[in-house]
């Protein structure tokens, strides 16, 4: 698909030349998370968006309000906290202190959840008077309520439990074992797993997830925070090593009993993408096996465990990446939709439940991003596409019986959208790169849109420096690649500037597009400020563009993607404001990965790399996504050499600078560490910093001296 022509031709933020306020320089506070004057130079949304039946609601203040449907209505009250507070009669202690976590049940119910320090309060905003409360516990996590049951789900340390708006609470499971974990997200998040339990429709039981870690050897990260440094051991399966045993248990708060789904064997492989039947009988799970080139459909049995049908099988000869649980049609519950990369680009199936295949709703050479839900009678799906472009993201709606379609979203950019509860209006966030973020209604019906919210420019009193987008032909010849240029501040085309290069690169992910200023981060637009410019390009590998553009670098990770980024840096020397002898590359988790594989492949042109938590041998990583990508290192011993950056340490030519937290769970600092250690031995000279008491990234006030410490680096070596 290519992008419309305008598009191209002078997309920028080039604010006019005027005088401007003290705000200029940015600084880092200014810019990056932590930072004290950071939410000042953050584009201001409605906060907490829900829909009330037919009325749209949002957080301001210590008020939620309702939003105008149409240019004719007004913004109304639909509660404050003081009314609250009044109301339901508590004394001070008891009292929520703000709005900030507020939720509404569902869409069709007249209730609201307000989170206090010490309990969790529901109440009835149409009769004004509280209907339940939970105890609030300081381990309490993972919350998950039934908005048909009012029972409360929630973990503690490794077990789940259940309350009652009564105050009853069961022990849904009792494990001593710290190795086997209930009710939270399992197979590290992947597969789109992001929570471990899920109320059946009408809330009367609750599947979750029972992971056995015991078999997985323990890793090591250490707490230095205490005089004598304390051992804090993790579960780490990394690829080709034993990984965990999940299975699926249903809890039944009536009779107080678990069921657990007889899943089988082998036990090493992942349960994903639960789903309930729509009548409480059966859950539905996307079953893959370990290698990850299968994906198998099953319904199992509530009540007795026992597997009912398997619906269909999907093959791969790469990998398979099941995302979405079936979703059954509205007033239709024998027939479901089932999201899949079959085609080459994700796309909506229907089947029956017998696992026949219906038809293909959606095709094209594009993705379908997200599923909204229908309208009333079920008769239309709305839905999130690439459709328009690769970089933007839009609104349709589609008819299941004739595939009649039709694009709701009225502005370019990227959309994001909730439905109404009966389906005839739906909301519509979106942001472009000049457009700080609009709220805008659509009535569906009428297809008329009324924009009640504009955001003004957080830079508005501030010269900002020049984004352009644009687009370069891979090596191929073929592959559109979309890239991201920050000029310097002042830019003046007769000179030479130093080149950053911020890259991440891997899957799952889409650093360039439509949205407000490009994506483009505060430290980019720090770095402008201070006469750098700032370059980043979404390799193949990447996201959203269908699934070979993605599994291209299978078995091979850092090949393609660096071809495909020296491209772009070839592109910049061919750029005569470019100083070809100053390009320095950064970029964190994937993105230091991507760092070290520029640095180490062409060492020749890259002069200052800074690569923050860096994967540097893939046989240290953890099983579900390395395996994946990379297959076992057993299975794949040349692509394992061929990737790992610790292999290379002697390569290294420029200055190179390595960023580890050192509780890193994610990303665990071995890997540094590896390759730290090659380099000694090869006799090059990368420097290295450690964060103390840090996981995979740098949270609060030390983020600021995160991006102080990565600014030396080039302002000493590149600059």
């Amino acid at each position: 698909m290519k992008l419309i022509n305008f598009f191209f031709l002078a997309v920028s933020i080039l604010l006019p030349m005027k005088s401007y306020s003290q705000d200029i320089p940015l600084t880092l506070e200014d810019l990056i998370p932590g930072g004290k004057t950071y939410n000042k130079y953050r584009a201001e949304m409605p906060r907490q968006m829900q829909w009330y039946g037919d009325k749209l609601t949002y957080v301001k203040g210590d008020s939620i309000l309702i939003a105008p449907n149409t240019d004719k209505e007004k913004v109304q009250t639909l509660l404050t906290l003081q009314d609250f507070n009044t109301e339901v009669g508590l004394n001070d202690m008891q009292q929520p202190r703000s709005l900030n976590y507020v939720q509404f049940l569902s869409p069709s119910s007249n209730e609201i959840m307000i989170f206090s320090p010490e309990k969790i309060y529901l109440y009835n905003f149409v009769t004004k008077k509280m209907t339940g409360s939970f105890n609030s516990y300081e381990k309490m996590a993972s919350h998950d309520f039934s908005d048909k049951s009012n029972n409360l789900a929630y973990t503690i340390d490794n077990n789940l439990y259940i309350q009652t708006p009564g105050g009853k609470e069961y022990a849904v499971t009792n494990d001593s074992d710290k190795g086997i974990v209930n009710g939270q997200s399992v197979h590290h998040n992947e597969f789109g797993i992001n929570k471990g339990t899920f109320w059946s429709p009408q809330g009367n039981l609750l599947a979750f997830y029972r992971m056995d870690e015991t078999m997985v050897t323990d890793y090591p990260l250490v707490d230095i925070s205490a005089r004598i440094a304390k051992l804090k051991d993790i579960k780490y399966p990394m690829a080709g090593m034993k990984s965990h045993h999940v299975t699926v248990g249903v809890f039944n708060p009536a009779t107080e009993q678990t069921v657990f789904l007889k899943t089988g064997t082998p036990k090493e492989k992942y349960l994903t993408n639960i789903a309930w039947s729509p009548d409480e009988k059966s859950i539905y799970i996307a079953e893959v096996n370990r290698g990850q080139d299968t994906c198998i459909m099953k319904s199992y049995d509530v009540a007795t465990g026992r597997l009912l049908n398997t619906l269909f099988t999907e093959v791969n000869s790469k990998y398979v990446e099941p995302e979405n649980p079936v979703l059954f049609l509205k007033n239709d519950p024998g027939k479901f939709l089932w999201q899949s990369e079959r085609d080459g680009y994700n796309h909506l199936y229907l089947y029956d439940t017998t696992g026949k295949l219906l038809k293909q709703i959606t095709s094209g050479y594009w993705d379908v991003t997200s599923v909204i839900g229908f309208d009333e009678k079920g008769e239309n799906l709305f839905y999130i596409s690439t459709e328009g472009s690769p970089i933007e993201r839009h609104i349709y709606r589609i008819n299941l019986k004739n595939g009649k379609k039709e694009k709701l979203s009225k502005e370019s950019g990227v959309h994001y959208a909730t439905l109404s509860a009966s389906g005839k209006y739906i909301c519509d966030r979106y942001t472009s790169q000049n457009n700080a973020g609009e709220v805008a209604v659509t009535d569906i019906k009428s297809n008329n849109t009324h924009v009640f919210y504009t955001a003004k420019n957080p830079y508005r009193n501030v010269q900002l420096p020049e984004i352009i987008l644009g687009t370069l032909k891979a090596n191929d010849g073929i592959t559109d690649l979309y890239y991201r240029i920050v000029k310097p501040l002042n830019f003046d085309p007769n000179k030479k500037y130093p080149v950053v290069v911020y890259v991440y690169g891997g899957p799952h992910s889409q650093m360039v597009d439509n949205s407000w200023m490009g994506q483009a981060r505060g430290w980019d637009i720090y770095m402008a400020e201070k006469g750098y410019i700032v370059f980043t390009l979404d390799n193949r590998g990447t996201s959203n563009r269908g699934i070979e553009f993605e599994n291209i670098t299978h078995r091979r990770l850092g090949v393609i993607e660096t071809q495909d980024q020296m491209t772009g840096v070839d592109y910049l020397k061919s750029l005569p404001y470019v100083d070809s002898e100053r390009i320095g590359v950064h970029g964190w988790s994937y993105g230091g990965f991507m760092t070290l594989n520029l640095m180490l492949r062409h060492p020749e042109t890259f002069k200052v790399g800074v690569a923050g938590g860096p994967v540097t041998d893939w046989k240290y990583y953890e099983v579900m996504y390395g395996e994946r990508y990379m297959d076992k290192p057993q299975e794949n011993p040349d692509g394992y050499k061929e990737s790992s950056m610790v292999d290379r340490a002697g390569d290294l030519k420029g200055r190179l600078l390595l960023i580890h937290g050192d509780e890193d769970p994610t990303v665990v600092m071995q890997q540094s560490l590896q390759f730290i250690n090659s380099a000694i031995k090869k006799g090059t000279h990368p420097d290295f910093f450690v964060y103390p008491g840090h996981g995979h990234n740098m949270i609060g006030r030390d983020r600021i001296h995160l991006h102080e410490h990565i600014t030396r680096y080039f302002d000493d070596f590149l600059k």
